[in-house]
């Protein structure tokens, strides 16, 4: 039977990174609809230029609460937001 004629399975909730390595260890993901995936892009270079910017406060406060969201430094979440509205 071909993944095309038989119902994919949604991915479960992974809440660790050992979740995560279990699943990838027992599961045949030819099973699993991966329409959803999307790339993802590791923080590996180092960053040289500093910024220095001043927020409304409740702004401040929506942004943090958004990076704790992904488990993120707010820092890390703006820059990853500024690079993917460049990236349009």
């Amino acid at each position: 039977m071909k993944n095309s004629d038989k119902t994919l399975k949604q991915f479960p909730p992974l809440a660790t990174d050992q979740d995560a390595e279990d699943f990838l260890e027992n599961a045949d993901l030819s099973e699993y609809d991966l329409s959803s995936m999307k790339p993802v892009r590791f923080e590996l270079s180092a960053k040289d230029e500093r910024l220095t910017i001043r927020l409304p406060s409740t702004l401040l406060f929506k942004l943090k609460a958004e990076a704790k969201k992904y488990n993120m430094p707010y820092g890390r979440y703006i820059r990853m937001t500024l690079e993917h509205s460049l990236e349009r």
